[in-house]
């Protein structure tokens, strides 16, 4: 029955180690995802820069700063 165990015991480490292998990026998936942030981050830019947007910012600003306490 201890060999039984051993060896289950031993299968899961070595299941462990294989998985972790995988666990991390490669570098072309580091750079594909620095990308795709840089992108979102673009048109994230864009959104808040843009007429409509950059209005109602700045009215809620003005609002909070012209609340009484």
């Amino acid at each position: 029955m201890c060999k039984a165990v051993r060896a289950r015991v031993r299968a899961l480490v070595w299941r462990m180690r294989g998985m972790r292998k995988e666990a991390g990026m490669v570098t072309s998936e580091y750079a594909v995802g620095i990308v795709a942030a840089a992108a979102f981050a673009v048109l994230l830019y864009k959104v808040v820069t843009s007429g409509q947007v950059s209005a109602e910012l700045q009215n809620i600003v003005k609002e909070a700063l012209d609340a009484r306490m």
